[in-house]
């Protein structure tokens, strides 16, 4: 057996169906030479990365999910800004003990270049095989942002699950985005039902972008910005039935848009 050089980056399951589910901001090791300049705590990034997002990639039967922190090279940005260079780049944290140098910067390219050809590729087999694919773009955001001991951000500004739609073809996808957004709202969720809107906090994500400017007509992505209420974003400590509601909630959500996506397919509207 050959040796992948992506194998210790990226973790990809691929199953039977046109669903699929990407985290890529969850992972959290990044390789040696970065590490040594780091100037950043451990702790600080895991408050940045997305807790948790790989889990719920389990409601889909093809699943990817990079294993790299997002402050060795950050998927979800353009390529030009995948690697910190400044606090302004960071949530005004200071990524670097010293610049990073060029080579450093183009090996973790190396990495972000390989992903997309590796996805692209992925979800052109996809297409071929079913004519369509349906993916869920995972994230999550703090919303405590003032400290530990800080009030949360309001709720009005912050909702427990922010759906992004830009970069979406609407005309296309709004029935999708809807059925996905009243299945949410309607899920029996411990304490009460979701709070599910659009563009609130967040308007897009770079990886649904991608998706839709690659594969017009037969691919759709919906990012997901899940509000950290499931966790304290300052210690890490997590609330299990929490996160596992959300994974359910998510789950509900698989069928009903399958079935919607065929009926659409079926009328030459997807």
């Amino acid at each position: 057996m050959s040796f992948d050089p992506l194998d210790d980056v990226m973790d990809v399951h691929v199953g039977d169906g046109p669903i699929v589910a990407v985290a890529v901001h969850d992972g959290h090791a990044v390789r040696q030479e970065v590490a040594e300049l780091f100037a950043i705590s451990d702790s600080d990034r895991r408050r940045e990365e997305d807790a948790f997002t790989s889990d719920w990639t389990s409601i889909a039967p093809t699943r990817v999910v990079w294993l790299r922190s997002r402050f060795e090279v950050d998927l979800n940005r353009r390529r030009h800004r995948a690697v910190y260079q400044t606090p302004a780049d960071a949530w005004g944290l200071d990524v670097w003990k010293q610049p990073p140098s060029e080579s450093l910067v183009e090996r973790s390219l190396d990495l972000y270049d390989a992903f997309y050809d590796r996805t692209f590729n992925l979800f052109s087999e996809i297409q071929r095989k079913y004519g369509w694919f349906f993916v869920y773009d995972l994230h999550c955001y703090n919303h405590r942002r003032g400290g530990p001991m800080a009030e949360p951000a309001a709720a009005i500004g912050n909702p427990q699950i922010n759906i992004c739609t830009g970069g979406m073809d609407l005309d296309r996808c709004e029935p999708v985005v809807r059925c996905f957004e009243e299945t949410m709202q309607r899920f029996d969720f411990p304490g009460g039902r979701l709070d599910v809107r659009r563009n609130v906090r967040f308007r897009a994500t770079r990886f649904s972008r991608w998706v839709h400017e690659n594969f017009p007509g037969t691919g759709i992505s919906i990012g997901i910005e899940v509000k950290k209420f499931y966790m304290n974003e300052w210690t890490h400590e997590v609330d299990d039935t929490l996160k596992t509601a959300i994974g359910e909630a998510l789950q509900s959500t698989v069928i009903p848009i399958q079935e919607l996506i065929r009926e659409l397919g079926s009328s030459s509207s997807v």
